[in-house]
């Protein structure tokens, strides 16, 4: 890494896995990749790797992030696991309280809690799961965090009942957002927060310089710690990278036309043939990834990170071929710590 960039460089690199299928690929392949990559990601320097929850996806198997971060804790050794994020309008609180309670007494000090308030689903999925309404997300915060302590308020209708396991701190707490809705109520409650910079089209500085500025010191969180998510293809070429990332361009152009499919291969976007109208869409969506080589992405995410004061680089790589995207992410985390393994974080 080139010494005026040492700085920057200190900011940790972390993993955003939604388990992607590929094309001619299974479920169960992708979960088993997922496994080889945390084990890949922890001897590369990167200090955490989180599971989104999203469901009735063909392309995404990360439906029951507990499920996969409970697994993967058992197969790698040092690196943090948690969810990016759990859906919270989704589930009972006092049934995410007990689950990651769970996962802190088997694993201490590994397991995150980052929660959400989308519904990680379209709306037949959301229907079926019958989940909350938004607006009651606050409330449901609250009450995950009462039951977890045993600190309901006095005359609520749950007082006196504490999740159990009862004698484990619950994992550090982050608000994930997209728009920026999230940022001051994150920063209000001392809890992290990581903004969706991978696919949200808001600009991310304002809402994580709002999550700063609103911040309250907490137990978990004396300082705060802002994550930027981002999308990444790195190869040892510029060629090669814009030909891999084609599967994310055919990827999304079906998904505005309602398509869910598993992410084609990069020879199958190759020869597909773009309208105009989907070459626009490509073309607006590229905005949101950064795809080339370690010397032409890391200038790039280092000016993000200048521009938004972020503690900490979250990278999701959504390619379908496992080696493609194993490599993409060793190119970027030795590029980025200059060539040693390590790195810092929370």
């Amino acid at each position: 890494m080139r010494k005026e960039n040492a700085g920057i460089s200190k900011v940790a690199l972390s993993v955003l896995d939604l388990v992607p299928i590929g094309a001619g690929s299974s479920s169960a392949e992708a979960l088993r990749h997922s496994v080889e990559l945390a084990r890949h990601a922890e001897r590369l320097g990167y200090v955490r790797q989180w599971f989104a929850e999203h469901h009735g996806m063909p392309s995404i198997a990360s439906s029951a992030p507990e499920l996969i971060i409970a697994h993967v804790a058992t197969q790698t050794e040092q690196i943090r696991l948690g969810s990016g994020g759990i859906m919270l309008p989704n589930h009972a609180p006092m049934r995410i309280a007990e689950a990651f309670l769970t996962l802190e007494a088997l694993h201490p000090g590994r397991i995150d809690l980052g929660i959400g308030r989308a519904p990680g689903a379209d709306r037949r999925a959301s229907a079926a799961m019958r989940p909350f309404e938004a607006e009651y997300f606050p409330t449901q915060l609250n009450e995950l965090v009462w039951v977890a302590r045993g600190e309901f308020p006095e005359g609520h209708a749950f007082e006196g009942l504490r999740a159990v396991p009862g004698d484990v701190p619950l994992p550090p707490i982050w608000l994930l957002g997209s728009s920026g809705a999230s940022a001051r109520l994150a920063g209000s409650l001392g809890m992290g927060y990581s903004f969706a910079r991978h696919f949200s089209p808001a600009p991310a500085a304002p809402p994580m310089l709002a999550y700063r500025e609103s911040f309250q010191p907490s137990e978990q969180f004396p300082e705060p710690h802002a994550i930027i998510a981002v999308s990444v293809v790195c190869a040892e070429t510029e060629d090669e990278a814009e030909y891999l990332a084609g599967a994310l361009d055919l990827m999304w152009v079906r998904a505005q036309r309602n398509e869910f499919r598993p992410i084609p291969t990069p020879e199958e976007a190759a020869a597909y043939r773009y309208s105009p109208a989907e070459l626009a869409i490509v073309h607006e969506n590229r905005g949101r990834h950064f795809v080339g080589t370690p010397e032409t992405i890391v200038p790039r995410i280092e000016a993000l990170v200048r521009e938004t004061q972020a503690n900490e680089v979250m990278v999701t790589t959504m390619l379908p071929l496992q080696e493609k995207r194993l490599r993409s992410y060793e190119l970027l985390a030795r590029a980025w710590y200059g060539g040693t393994q390590g790195g810092g974080g929370a």
